[in-house]
């Protein structure tokens, strides 16, 4: 903002020195040649009058003196001619005299009482002139003709030096518009600077160091003031909300687990035609347990934070398939792990040990019996950017585009769900796969079923260094049903 706001203010002041200073040169420029001509064939007439008095005196012989000192005081170059067009003096000697130069135009044209001007090349090398040929004549009787040349370079001179010093003021010009446009952009954009510091630090997580502006616009200042204020209420909303939930699951877990305890203790009083209500409502005592288990591993997920290190993907997933194979096989479900080897990956102490527990325990809800749930490890991404992929692929009903993109909201359950799950497991799965620097998303599996596919960063990718604010409690209890 500050380069856009300076190239704003010079090109403005520039704009302005051309529409001021190119009219003023050229001004200048044509009244000194209009001075320098004017001036020019004004001497050469008074010095035409002289010398046709002077001819016609029959005093011929005092005109190489008379042009002589003309020549000396005025600079130039001076040829005289009688009637005939025959020269009578050249002021540098270079014709002889008696040469006829009445063929030329110059002495042509003045011979026949016309005074004509041009500017040329002068022969003897000193660039250009200014000529004025001027007849010497009393009537209409032309006695003799002059032809005055002027160098031209010193008002050419003159006019360079002008438009130098022009040049010269408008650059100075400019480096003054540019200090002064310099303080003042970065007085103007010091607040925008400081909200842009106060957002990137409230993105992270928190505010710690609100900007308090004193300087810049008042626009500015009353829009970091605002700003200072709602991210102060939103931190408070934020952490009153993360209270609220962790300390209403503490609260919450010992209730339940008493309610629970008195609802098994009434199963012998209770007529055996009332077990399968007693058994429906322990059944959603134990949902209701989870459910706050998991809004506690939520709330620490939200509060604590932790470096990822490298974990070994492959021993990960053969140890947590060799648990659940077991628990998967009472349901007549197989766990089948392909793929090559994965490798090391970035994550959070204890994390994937939950990512593959969550994602085990749904899929393992929906799959019919008879059916395998896939654990398939594939790598991701190229030889650049590096990384390795799960996934964790059944053999159930799926989802529809619609369900998987609101899979991730918490509480979230699809309309014809069965299951007793909390809607807390894939949001669990997607904060600690994103703590790592990794994320999770939801495919439909070929032939039917869901494909839940982990990313994770290998160790070996070309910028290995964990993401800044990552978060974790995995290294707490696991909670692998939700």
């Amino acid at each position: 903002m500050t380069r856009r706001l300076l190239l704003s203010y010079l090109s403005l002041t520039l704009l302005l020195l051309l529409g001021l200073e190119v009219p003023l040169g050229y001004y200048f420029a044509r009244g000194e040649i209009s001075r320098f001509t004017g001036d020019g064939r004004h001497s050469a007439e008074i010095l035409a009058g002289i010398l046709e008095q002077r001819v016609e005196r029959q005093e011929a012989a005092d005109v190489p003196a008379l042009v002589t000192d003309f020549v000396h005081r005025s600079g130039s170059h001076a040829v005289v001619v009688d009637a005939d067009g025959r020269l009578l003096t050249d002021s540098r000697d270079t014709l002889a005299p008696g040469t006829d130069l009445s063929a030329e135009p110059g002495i042509a044209a003045a011979l026949r009482d016309r005074t004509l001007s041009t500017t040329r090349e002068d022969l003897a090398g000193s660039g250009d002139t200014y000529t004025v040929t001027v007849p010497c004549s009393s009537g209409a009787d032309v006695r003799c003709a002059v032809r005055v040349s002027y160098p031209v370079a010193p008002v050419t001179s003159r006019i360079q030096r002008t438009w130098l010093a022009l040049a010269l003021i408008g650059l100075g010009v400019l480096v003054a518009v540019a200090a002064i446009a310099l303080a003042l952009a970065h007085w103007v954009t010091r607040p925008v600077r400081a909200l842009e510091r106060a957002t990137a630090e409230l993105a992270d997580g928190s505010l710690k160091d609100p900007p308090t502006i004193t300087q810049g616009p008042p626009e500015l200042r009353r829009l970091a003031s605002t700003f200072t204020r709602t991210a102060r209420r939103l931190q408070h909303l934020l952490q009153a909300q993360r209270a609220f939930a962790s300390e209403a699951s503490h609260q919450l877990k010992t209730p339940l687990t008493a309610l629970r305890l008195r609802l098994e203790n009434f199963e012998p009083y209770l007529d055996p035609r009332a077990h399968d209500s007693l058994d429906e409502a322990v059944g959603e005592v134990e949902r209701l347990g989870r459910m706050v288990q998991g809004l506690l591993a939520l709330a620490r997920l939200e509060n604590s934070g932790s470096t990822p290190e490298p974990a070994d993907l492959d021993a990960v997933v053969a140890d947590r398939a060799l648990t659940w194979a077991a628990f998967a096989a009472e349901h007549s479900v197989d766990i089948a792990v392909t793929g090559e080897r994965a490798g090391r990956v970035w994550a959070i102490p204890g994390a994937l040990e939950q990512v593959v527990d969550n994602l085990l325990s749904n899929a393992l809800r929906v799959s019919p019996p008879g059916t395998t749930i896939t654990l398939a490890k594939r790598p991701a991404g190229d030889a650049r950017t590096g990384g390795a992929e799960l996934h964790v692929i059944d053999q159930g009903p799926g989802m529809t585009e619609s369900e998987r993109a609101r899979a991730f909201d918490r509480f979230w359950r699809a309309a014809d769900s069965y299951h007793d799950g909390t809607g807390l497991g894939l949001p669990i799965v997607q904060q600690l796969t994103r703590a790592g620097g990794g994320d999770v998303v939801l495919h439909a599996a070929p032939g039917g079923g869901l494909d839940a596919v982990v990313r994770l960063r290998t160790v070996e990718e070309r910028h290995p260094a964990p993401q800044r604010g990552a978060r974790s409690a995995a290294r707490r209890a696991r909670v692998s049903a939700f």
